[in-house]
């Protein structure tokens, strides 16, 4: 018997696997999974973003979505070359739809499906205009009367919004509403994004001074425009609030600045949104038939209510308003918290020659940013990735393909090595008092992420000045506030100038209470966290992010969030979900999870 290769192997696979998808053969499909499966689809069979675990729920999801999405042409990814390695088998793969061009990934075990990831990549018909599809920009010959591009786009600047409708109204233009506008521009959606501040970037201008980002470079970047190669590992937020200013213009985005939202409802008979804005002083209505809330994963700021608030004669405010420490200077602080901003403000703090203490009410995860690079996401998003050949596409779709079941699997390895290698630095901060975990399960700091947003510090500097007493450590609840300061529950007192409550945000669909109404905003029900039914992320299981990037139970709201991986990634699939819509392209939704908590 002659040998085959693994490439022939996953092709004959492939060919078989597709073959009983045209059949519509669901007892055939589903033996070509192991018991223990996942098929996680980015909107191209379920127009969602949906992970189907086992047998079971991979029949349901077919029997409800094959006779619409009649897949074809499964094989290796042209270009590609299938690997095997401990006993898994991976191939990046192709197929279609009836409506669409999907890429995804596929692992095998024991010549079985183990894990499938599935995506939408373009709407057949309906292709983004590059490469060799770009627009030719100069209009070659002569024309009576033709409007230049400046003058095109200062028409439609003029019109879109009074004379003419957006399809997409984006509430919200941070780094998230940025980049869903553009990948909206270049699927020709009508869309206006309307953001509170005086320019694209403010969002991050306006922050406390030190802010950098905790992520790298690598996992950072927008759509279409990449960061230069000698952009900085970390970016301070002000070059951040520049490169989104620079990339709303270059990027042609229909970017309303001064503009805030009164009001929002949806007509249930003509399927639009009547949205109210006050532009500049302007009061305009605006009749979308789409509408996203960019407004920040982390949602309203929680600012506390404690006893005596109103009593306190020095400044007090959530992290979100600290204008940074310059005013504080040979004064007394007290941060309440302890996960990032809280770090980051101390430090800050400490620096400008502020006597601080952070208060900190529950057990925080850390890890080293250093380390986190290098076993975190080494792999995937460094240069040596790049190197290596390695694609931020690849690199998205590699961490999407793990199913959030399984994932901490996966996660807790490399925290455990991080605890080891960095064991000298955790003793210390022990020795120093400060509460230290490692997620519910060990999984670390993606899944904290994940899971409830919350409740990490990546270390850039400030746990060592803990360690050192510089920063100095209180610990509790807080009882009240006094004139001069804050009383924790043991009585201890806490004298302070100014108190900082770096206390965190509540669920995005908040900002859908306020906007809509709190009967939305309780069909919507909370947004983020998988019920993992661990702290802050009540069960039961739902598998995915609740609400983000995808349908909810209200009709035509959507979520948009998350850092700037998120936002550059899921950008993708909510930008199709909506030019699918504005196309008339039939839509059917599977698996919309019910609404188990209301914020």
């Amino acid at each position: 018997m002659l040998d085959t290769t693994i490439q022939d192997e996953v092709t004959e696979f492939l060919q078989n696997f597709g073959k009983a998808l045209e059949k519509g053969d669901i007892d055939a499909v589903t033996a070509h999974f192991q018991d223990d499966c996942y098929w996680r689809d980015l909107v191209s069979f379920t127009w969602n973003i949906k992970t189907s675990e086992g047998k079971g729920e991979i029949a349901d999801m077919l029997r409800a979505q094959l006779g619409t999405v009649r897949p074809t042409g499964w094989q290796i990814a042209e270009g590609e070359t299938a690997t095997e390695e401990g006993g898994v088998t991976t191939a990046w793969i192709s197929f279609e739809t009836a409506v669409a061009r999907g890429y995804g990934l596929i692992r095998l075990k024991d010549g079985k499906i183990w894990t499938l990831l599935t995506t939408m990549v373009e709407l057949k018909g309906h292709e983004e205009p590059a490469g060799f599809a770009r627009p030719l920009g100069a209009r070659h010959g002569a024309g009576k009367n033709r409007a230049t591009w400046l003058e095109e786009r200062e028409a439609e600047a003029r019109e879109l919004g009074y004379s003419r409708q957006p399809y997409v109204l984006i509430i919200g233009g941070g780094q998230g509403g940025i980049a869903l506008g553009a990948r909206l521009r270049q699927l020709g959606v009508p869309t206006i994004i309307v953001e509170k501040n005086d320019r694209p970037g403010d969002s991050w201008r306006k922050r406390y001074k030190s802010l950098c980002l905790h992520d790298p470079v690598w996992y950072d970047h927008l759509p279409y425009i990449k960061f230069p190669q000698n952009w900085p590992v970390f970016s301070p937020k002000d070059k951040i609030g520049d490169w989104l200013e620079m990339y709303t213009k270059v990027m042609e985005l229909n970017y309303w600045t001064r503009t805030t939202c009164k009001s929002a409802s949806f007509d249930e008979a003509t399927k639009e949104w009547t949205v109210v804005v006050d532009r500049d002083g302007e009061e305009v209505t605006l009749r979308p038939k789409q509408l996203v809330l960019a407004t920040g994963m982390s949602g309203k700021p929680n600012l506390p209510r404690f006893p005596g608030m109103e009593r306190f004669k020095g400044d007090q405010h959530h992290s979100s308003k600290h204008p940074g420490p310059d005013a504080y200077r040979g004064k007394k602080a007290v941060v309440i918290g302890s996960n990032n901003s809280a770090h980051d403000i101390c430090a800050a703090l400490w620096e400008n020659d502020v006597d601080v203490t952070m208060v900190q009410r529950s057990s925080t995860h850390i890890v080293r940013s250093d380390t986190l690079m290098d076993i975190g996401l080494g792999a995937l998003y460094s240069e040596q990735a790049v190197r290596n050949g390695m694609t931020t596409e690849k690199a998205d779709l590699i961490f999407a393909s793990l199913p959030y079941r399984i994932l901490h699997e996966f996660q807790i390895p490399l925290y455990d090595k991080m605890r080891e290698v960095d064991a000298e630095f955790y003793a210390g901060l022990e020795k120093a008092g400060f509460w230290l975990d490692w997620g519910a399960d060990g999984s670390g700091l993606f899944m904290k992420y994940l899971r409830r947003g919350s409740g990490y510090y990546i270390d850039i500097g400030a746990s060592q000045l803990i360690i050192d007493g510089e920063i100095k450590l209180a610990h509790g609840n807080v009882k009240e506030i006094v004139e001069d300061g804050v009383v924790l529950e043991d009585g201890t007192k806490l004298e302070a100038d100014v108190i900082v409550y770096a206390t965190g945000y509540g669920s995005m669909n908040g900002w859908a209470a306020d906007l809509i109404g709190q009967d939305v905003a309780d069909k919507v029900g909370k947004c983020w966290g998988l019920g993992s039914d661990t702290p802050k992320d009540p069960g039961p299981w739902v598998g995915e992010q609740r609400n983000m990037w995808k349908p909810t139970r209200q009709e035509a709201l959507w979520f948009h969030g998350g850092n700037l991986h998120q936002s550059r990634h899921y950008s993708q699939f909510l930008s199709l979900q909506l030019k699918a819509r504005m196309e008339g392209i039939e839509t059917p939704v599977y698996g919309v999870p019910d609404t188990y908590h209301l914020g």
